[in-house]
């Protein structure tokens, strides 16, 4: 009888400590939640789809993460991560020394140009003389909005917006002069009936490193390094063995990885 309860014991806290390893393998992935072509979107299903869900299942796969995606309201995304309601951001974040305060990052796994965007008939560029005196809408905690309360001081007003879609929303209405974003995400509304019909591309800004940082990275924990090193590795991995490239091609006929600037 003791033999049996010992070997009863055993199981039991064998399969509770398999039951602790499975729980450590699963990992809440933190995207926005909204659209955000093609990066993340909800498809007609509410499944979660675009380059980024792309990127992460393959990271998630070589490393043999658990991940679940996991939407989160953008401008609490960070504090999301810190009360650990996720575990890893991976929503065209920036790598910036000011996000880097609260919480740390992979490696870049993208970087793009930021763009402006404006009206048709009207022709300016994208420097702080052509915007001066124009109302411009950026989502609110990017980088975009950051930089151009930093650079675009001659503005008359700049607009957030809680989503990227409300600011182009208001520039193809007319109650805006200007949009400042991600050149691919901008890209894409460009392509939409709506955009066609207002809109074109203005410019790129100049670079700050500074402000716009080198690149996107998924943001991670201070205290959770293994799972840093476990992303950093999933990146390296999909680089070397074309899964990067391939997910990559679906999307975008240039190199991602590559860019001047970056996203949010």
């Amino acid at each position: 009888m003791k033999t049996v309860l010992k070997t009863f014991a055993a199981a039991l806290l064998f399969g509770v400590a398999a039951m602790g390893v499975a729980k450590a393998d699963q990992v809440k992935i933190g995207v926005a939640a909204e659209p955000y072509p093609p990066f993340t979107s909800p498809d007609a299903t509410g499944k979660w789809v675009g380059w980024e869900i792309d990127f992460i299942d393959a990271v998630c796969a070589e490393e043999k993460l658990d991940c679940v995606i996991t939407p989160v309201a953008w401008d609490g995304i960070i504090p999301a991560l810190t009360t650990k309601k996720i575990d890893l951001i991976v929503s065209s974040m920036s790598i910036t020394d000011e996000r880097k305060k609260t919480i740390d990052f992979s490696d870049k796994y993208y970087n793009t140009p930021t763009a402006i965007i404006g009206p048709k008939d009207q022709k300016f560029g994208a420097t702080p003389d052509d915007l001066k005196g124009k109302v411009i809408g950026v989502q609110v905690s990017t980088v975009h909005a950051v930089y151009a309360k930093k650079h675009f001081t001659g503005a008359q007003e700049i607009k957030e917006y809680q989503t990227q879609d409300e600011a182009n929303n208001d520039l193809a209405a007319g109650r805006l002069d200007a949009v400042q974003a991600d050149s691919i995400a901008l890209g894409e509304f460009l392509k939409t009936d709506q955009g066609k019909a207002c809109c074109d591309l203005k410019g790129m800004v100049a670079p700050d490193d500074e402000v716009l940082g080198p690149g996107v990275g998924a943001g991670v924990r201070k205290e959770d390094i293994a799972l840093k090193e476990k992303i950093n590795a999933g990146i390296k991995a999909i680089r070397a063995n074309g899964k990067y490239d391939e997910i990559s091609k679906k999307y975008f006929d240039f190199d991602i990885y590559g860019g001047a600037t970056q996203s949010n």
